[in-house]
């Protein structure tokens, strides 16, 4: 059963809600490193501007 606040691109990425839902956080998870990877951080508008399957954090 997936939480009602992430969703899964491809590339191993998952996209969680923040605060009330205005928010956005796009992580990579390295499962066997146990190692989460920030690569966005964000408002919804911003969300939807980008790739969250390619983006990385600059």
């Amino acid at each position: 059963m997936q939480d009602r606040g992430a969703s899964v691109p491809e590339n191993r990425r998952d996209a969680f809600d923040g605060r009330d839902n205005d928010d956005r956080l796009i992580v990579a998870v390295a499962y066997k490193l146990q190692i989460v990877y920030v690569k966005f951080v964000g408002t919804h508008k911003e969300y939807d501007a980008v790739d969250a399957e390619t983006i990385d954090a600059a």
